[in-house]
């Protein structure tokens, strides 16, 4: 029932494709109504949380379809494909995005931790697991709708806004998803620095035995541990991030070659290799069809 609320909810306040703020930062609206392939894209950490309709992401090769039955998870920044390819006007796409802060969110594990006497998961259980889709269960729901309440009015979303995400994030790390999610944010796990790391110089040379520093890691333990999370060796994910993040930005309008330093790459002919081979459409042609795909859906 609380599902149809949230859903009733979001269709009250949306009237066009897009996403809309909330008022509470880093929680948006969504809707899409035109059918969108999966292209690159990389998730921040985050929740997407669909109502109504299908969402699909493809990570390294591993699919993943989410609908009203489950929300994604992802905490960490993740290089993926993602499109919402069987919305239409018939069947529109209602969701909700909540981005995490990592912070708040390392805090409530550990909290949690505290309170329950309980070690840390161990590494061995989290397989090559960057995404993962939990069932939605009663306090999910129930969280999620009080947060929506607020509707962006003020004082409320001043006054509780921070408290009702709280709450939130702490319905997400007792869910389903709650083991996978305190392992993630929790004390240890390194291999979130090494990719905050990643994200945030894209556009500077990295090393794996900078990574591995980060981590506080020998490079083989480092490589071994980051494959098992991200199911990407640290090179292979590098190129990944900088890639979509690339094919991003030309999306947006950016000229080839800004984007291309934007991301790291000296060589122009370089980037038009790997991008070609990554997405087997040269940056300019990749550019011209996502224009096209734009200029239909509208």
């Amino acid at each position: 029932m609380t599902q149809d609320q949230i859903t009733q909810l979001i269709q009250s306040r949306m009237h066009e494709d897009g996403l809309l703020e909330t008022g509470v930062e880093g929680v948006q609206l969504f809707r899409a109504t035109q059918a969108m392939p999966c292209v690159p894209a990389v998730y921040e950490p985050s929740v997407i949380a669909i109502t109504s309709g299908c969402k699909e992401a493809v990570l390294d090769g591993a699919r993943y379809a989410y609908d009203s039955s489950q929300y994604m998870l992802c905490p960490m920044s993740m290089p993926v494909q993602a499109g919402t390819p069987n919305a239409s006007p018939e069947n529109p796409l209602y969701g909700v995005y909540i981005s995490l802060n990592p912070r708040v969110m390392r805090a409530l594990a550990l909290e949690m931790e505290n309170a329950s006497g309980s070690a840390p998961l161990p590494d061995a259980s989290f397989h090559s697991q960057a995404i993962k889709l939990s069932r939605w269960d009663a306090g999910f729901s129930d969280a999620l709708y009080r947060l929506l309440q607020l509707g962006g009015k003020e004082p409320d979303t001043t006054v509780l806004g921070d408290t009702r995400l709280r709450e939130l994030y702490f319905a997400i790390l007792q869910g389903e998803a709650g083991p996978f999610a305190r392992h993630a944010f929790g004390a240890g796990h390194s291999i979130a620095r090494s990719i905050a790391h990643v994200s945030s110089n894209l556009h500077t040379p990295v090393s794996i035995d900078e990574l591995a520093a980060h981590a506080g890691m020998s490079r083989a333990v480092f490589h071994r541990k980051f494959k098992q999370a991200t199911s990407m060796s640290p090179i292979q994910f590098v190129k990944s991030m900088r890639l979509n993040n690339a094919a991003t930005k030309i999306a947006e309008g950016m000229t080839v070659s800004q984007a291309a330093l934007d991301v790291g790459y000296v060589s122009a002919s370089q980037f038009s290799r790997e991008f070609k081979r990554f997405y087997g459409l040269s940056p300019r042609q990749w550019g011209e069809t996502q224009k096209t795909s734009l200029s239909v859906s509208e």
